[in-house]
Order: structure tokens, then sequence, then C-alpha cells
């Protein structure tokens, strides 16, 4: 494959050739609506519904507890919106300080709306403390969103104990898992959560299509009208492709999700070894933590993260930062400011998000390019 090093495979991956493979024929040849009842259309509803059994299997659910949505965002609002339509008596919900902006801005509409929002913090490790989450939780509690990985830093959370916390309580669990599944294993009955929201597009899928779990018995309020589709929780005319290439996708990290982690994690290991070694300035953070096998969140003190980044695309090697960059200065992360992070640290941002498709040469260009871009930035900001 020619193009850039391309390291921000948290952001998006680059659709699985066999994905595209099995797309393709529902752009032009099987394009029937899926709801329709003739039996072109019944093909492509055919087709839909093994897609739903490949995602299903990925999660450990059923097939009937699988609601195609247009990604990761819509997942997670529906999620959220549908269960406290559904229960509008319980007005409490928990959640951490460094969730994605996907649940962070919904929880503020609801806020605004008139519920309670408890933000948990985590340690400068990234981790939440169970026992936090135990004092939160109140009569009124409806539910508890956790998110399973974090995208920043990859750090795990203890799903199957924030479920156990929350059932004690009679408390619903929904954990936006984007940046976990295709990943490592997700069990929805491990974990024991009642929602889990997924994008293809992060384990080489397509864009615009994703999942909402919902386990059988929870109580969730349609949030788009419009149609039957999804046993009338979700109306409007399905994605075929879209789904098609979910499924898909869901079928190859299932059977390949071993061997993808285990390289990943050695590159992973390979890029941190060395930026210890070589890279005295930098800072590897939440490097105690249990984290993704793919994710290396790096600081580099006196260096803002833009410039590096820019720089390292000069070079044609992509990479991020958690940081946004607003009225010409950069703010840190939240997800950095929640860890304690010191300013002068977070500023200097870089994540380094991997895929099976990377290799140990590429590790080696970008620790090659990155001690001169530091050293150049650096001075500039002396």
């Amino acid at each position: 494959m020619s193009g850039p090093v391309y390291f921000d495979n948290n952001a998006t991956t680059r659709v699985d050739p066999r994905v595209v493979a099995a797309m393709l024929p529902y752009f032009t040849e099987s394009y029937g609506n899926p709801s329709s009842l003739h039996h072109f259309g019944a093909r492509v509803a055919a087709e839909i519904e093994q897609a739903r059994g490949q995602v299903a299997d990925l999660l450990g659910a059923r097939e009937s507890e699988v609601i195609f949505t247009s990604g990761g965002t819509e997942a997670n609002n529906l999620a959220l919106h549908g269960l406290r339509a559904a229960r509008p008596a319980r007005r409490h919900i928990v959640t951490t300080a460094v969730e994605h902006a996907a649940i962070l801005e919904p929880l503020e509409q609801l806020a605004a709306e008139g519920c309670e929002v408890t933000r948990l913090p985590v340690d400068p490790s990234g981790r939440l403390d169970p026992d936090l989450l135990r004092a939160a939780l109140r009569d009124d509690t409806l539910l508890v969103s956790v998110m399973l990985a974090n995208n920043e830093t990859g750090v795990l959370f203890p799903l199957a104990e924030v479920s156990a916390i929350a059932a004690e309580r009679g408390v619903f669990v929904h954990t936006d898992a984007v940046n976990a599944v295709g990943k490592i294993p997700v069990d929805v009955d491990a974990l024991g959560v009642h929602l889990l929201s997924l994008s293809g597009h992060k384990f080489h899928g397509p864009k615009g299509c994703g999942a909402l779990y919902v386990r059988r018995g929870t109580p969730l309020q349609a949030h788009l009208r419009g149609g039957p589709q999804e046993r009338d929780r979700r109306g409007g005319t399905h994605n075929a492709p879209g789904i098609i290439g979910l499924g898909q996708a869901a079928l190859l990290a299932r059977e390949e999700l071993a061997a993808r982690a285990m390289h990943t994690a050695g590159l992973r290991d390979l890029l941190e070894s060395r930026v210890r070694a070589d890279l005295p300035g930098g800072h590897l953070i939440a490097a105690g933590a249990e984290r993704l096998p793919n994710t290396s969140c790096l600081c580099f003190a006196g260096v803002e993260a833009e410039a590096v980044l820019l720089l390292l695309s000069q070079a044609d090697i992509c990479a991020s930062s958690g940081s946004a960059c607003s009225s010409g200065s950069l703010e840190p992360s939240h997800v950095l400011q929640a860890m304690g992070i010191a300013p002068g640290i977070a500023q200097g941002q870089i994540r380094i998000s991997l895929s099976h498709e990377n290799t140990a040469d590429e590790i080696e260009q970008l620790l090659t390019a990155l001690p001169p871009i530091l050293a150049r930035v650096a001075a500039v900001n002396i």
C-alpha cells in the first residue's frame, strides 16, 4: 500500500479491501430498498440480517439486540436520549470526566432539560476508582455511561465492575465502546452492560455506519422517527452498502482479532521503549494502566503539538493530538486536564494509534523524524 505513514487509526481506519468488495454490489446491482415487499428488496433485507448476525457475533449478543445507526455518535445519542425518554422519572446520570464529546455534549443537553449529571474524576493514570462510582449512585440514578477504552490514552475501564456496582442499585449501564470494538475482545455478557455503541470505521469498516447494542428488556424510545425500520427503534431507509460493509468488517475483526492485537501491541511496545531510551523529554501518558494494544499517548514538554503534527505531516507522517486549536492557542485536552497533567506537558500531546497494517519500518521512520522536529519546534518556543 502506497501513501503516507498513517498513525491516526483511532480517528479512522482504512476500509479493508475485502469490506469494499462486499459492499460494491449493493450500490449498482442489488440496489433494492430492503423495506420493499418485492423479492429484489427482500434479497437485500436478508443480507442486512446476515450483517446483523455478524455484528452480534462480534459482541456475543443476540441479533435482535443490534440496532444499526449512522455511527458511534448517533448510537450514543440514541442510548442516552432513548433511555431517558423511556424512563423519565429518574433524572440522575453518572459518567466520567474523560468521555468523548459524543457523550459529554448529549449529556449537556439532557442537563439543560432537567437532568443532573455527575462526572467522575480519574487518577493521574486515567483510571476510574470504582468506589467513587459506588458513592455517586442515588435512588434516582437512571444510567451510568462509562467508555470502554479512552480514545486519547487507550486506557481501559473496568466495565464488568462498573456494571456490578450499578446492578446493586438497579441502574442501567451504557458504554461508548467505539474505540474498543475490533481492537480487544468485547463480550456484552461478560461486561454486563445494557447498551453499547460502536462504529465501523474504527475497525476497517465504512464511515457512516455503526450500531447500538440494546440488551433484551432494556427500555428505549426511538430517537429518529419516520418509519418502522429497526423494529421501530430507528426510522429511515437502511444504508444497505454500509451495513453490509460493517458486517464484513465485524466478521474479519472476529477472525483476526488476536493476530491484530499481537501485532499492534508489539509495535506500540517498540515505539515506547525507544521513546524512553532515545527521547528523554518524552512522557508516556498512562503507561502503567491497562490500555488498548494499539495506542500510545506521548507528551513532549516545551512544544506545541500542532506545530509538531504539521511538520510530521510535511514528512508524510500522519498522527494526531487530543488538543484543540482555539483562537490561535492550543487548549490542552480535557482528558489530560482531568488526569492532572501539567499544561506545559499536555500541550505537547501526540497520539500514535496503530493498526495491523502498520510496520516496524514505519515506527523507525517516526523515530527518525521526531527528534529534529521536536528540536526545531522547541527552538522557536524559546
